[in-house]
């Protein structure tokens, strides 16, 4: 112990982490939007789909969150994309980074192929990889070929945050937990239940323009989630 303090040798993930974020916040020129989306919708749909199943067979809304995360990015595929040196390279795939906590800090690994699965192969696949996460059974493409990565603290009373860039990925989505505030629609004052959402993103191979349009894709989507979410009316 000196000064009151007790050193606390940091873990080989812990100490992996800590130069990653440094580099990033050091390198990357990052920048953040921020929309509020009502998911009141969403949330109905992924009530009414769930109807009838086991807690182990419910589909969380993550993984209609990573279903809609998946749209939006094939209609702005350079959000789905490497800045490596002077030259960006867009992703051919969808592979969507989930930020998962374990016990020596938060990884990433990445569901593969989101934009051809729907949602009950995304939640299934999000089920399996978190389990092999904190098992440490991760195959090498989940841990290098993610294109994109969605950090979700809805299950905390966590209303909003922001998240570092995971280079050579050009952005990253932080979305908090959803809660009710009044909104005002045609004149009048309702209870809708929002969320927020922040996307940040590195600047050397997007702009706040992209970013915003990024935001409004995925909020037209969560809102109106007919035609592509199951349960969906």
């Amino acid at each position: 112990m000196v000064d009151g303090r007790t050193p606390v040798t940091a873990s080989p993930m812990r100490t992996a982490i800590a130069r990653r974020m440094v580099q990033s916040k050091q390198q990357v020129p990052h920048f953040y939007v921020t929309s509020e989306i009502e998911i009141d919708a969403l949330a109905a749909a992924a009530e009414r789909h769930n109807e009838g199943r086991t807690k182990a067979e419910r589909v969380t809304l993550t993984a209609y969150l990573i279903r809609a995360v998946a749209t939006t990015l094939a209609r702005h595929p350079e959000f789905n994309a490497a800045w490596n040196g002077d030259t960006l390279e867009r992703w051919d795939a969808v592979n969507v980074g989930v930020a998962i906590a374990v016990d020596d800090g938060l990884i990433a690994p990445a569901l593969l192929d989101c934009a051809n699965r729907d949602v009950d192969d995304l939640a299934m696949g999000l089920a399996d990889l978190s389990a092999r996460t904190r098992a440490g059974r991760l195959k090498a493409p989940e841990m290098t070929d993610g294109t994109f990565t969605l950090s979700n603290l809805g299950m905390f009373e966590v209303s909003q945050f922001t998240a570092i860039v995971t280079p050579p990925q050009v952005a990253i989505l932080a979305t908090g937990r959803g809660y009710e505030r009044p909104v005002v629609h045609d004149g009048q004052v309702v209870i809708r239940r929002v969320m927020q959402a922040t996307i940040s993103a590195d600047h050397r191979a997007v702009d706040g323009a992209g970013a915003a349009r990024f935001l409004g894709t995925l909020k037209d989507l969560v809102e109106a989630p007919g035609g592509w979410a199951p349960g969906a009316e």
